[in-house]
């Protein structure tokens, strides 16, 4: 990766403290438009808490943040929404008693056209269409567009939730361990995804625990340990041995990127 191009995203110097636990210790992040890059670490390693920081959801007590060069306003998960950025957290934060089509548009509702929308109606079709059209383009198996997502299985609301952030996202899109409760046909199809997302120009940060599928998908891998990044390392020059030596501390490099 050249330095000559601008991150989409770039963190330097992250901070955050809860009471005498520091989660993020001087922490380093960067991705460039297009890439996949994955972050990897050891539980407690400071990865929920980097994402949630990068996605407006949690402050840092000291560092900086920069989108395309610039710092803006990521304070809140509605100002990162607005830059093309979207998330799936592993509580992937659906609203249990709606459809699946009305998780699609919480919040981003289409209006009917003509006096129908003047009077504050939807265009459930147009919705329902679209909605339909990006499960299909996931391979996502939604059985039910009017069921309560509640009532689904894990499998199911996980890929509710990874289509609604794929289809929003027009920049980066944060996946925090999206294959984890998929089978082997729904994991592949994640997988698939996530590489026709990163073909689109969007850049995809994927969290695992899967060394298999962070080495089948990753441009990049940037290694968390104790709340810092310790390593970035091309997906092609390395190996599970070495990421799991990084993650563990069995192996120290410097930290270049």
């Amino acid at each position: 990766m050249t330095d000559e191009r601008v991150p989409v995203l770039e963190a330097r110097g992250l901070s955050r403290q809860f009471g005498h636990v520091r989660a993020l210790n001087e922490a380093n992040f960067d991705i460039y438009p297009g890439e996949v890059v994955s972050l990897i670490g050891d539980n407690g390693a400071g990865k929920s808490t980097l994402v949630k920081a990068l996605s407006g959801s949690l402050a840092v007590d000291s560092g900086t943040i920069r989108f395309d060069g610039q710092q803006v306003d990521m304070s809140t998960p509605s100002a990162v929404s607005a830059l093309g950025i979207e998330t799936v957290y592993q509580d992937l934060a659906l609203a249990p008693h709606l459809d699946p089509v009305q998780n699609m548009y919480l919040g981003r509702e289409l209006k009917a056209s003509g006096l129908a929308g003047a009077l504050g109606f939807m265009d459930n079709k147009e919705m329902r269409k679209r909605s339909k059209a990006a499960f299909d383009d996931l391979g996502a198996t939604v059985r039910s567009l009017s069921a309560e997502v509640g009532a689904m299985s894990g499998g199911q609301r996980q890929a509710i939730a990874i289509a609604r952030a794929v289809h929003w996202a027009s920049r980066l899109v944060f996946l925090d361990e999206p294959t984890a409760a998929l089978g082997v046909r729904q994991t592949k199809n994640v997988l698939d995804t996530i590489r026709r997302v990163s073909d689109k120009g969007i850049a995809v940060v994927f969290i695992s625990h899967s060394m298999p599928h962070v080495m089948e998908v990753s441009d990049r891998i940037q290694v968390l340990r104790l709340g810092t990044r310790v390593a970035t390392l091309d997906a092609k020059d390395t190996n599970m041995e070495e990421l799991v030596g990084l993650m563990t501390g069995a192996i120290v490099k410097e930290d270049n990127a």
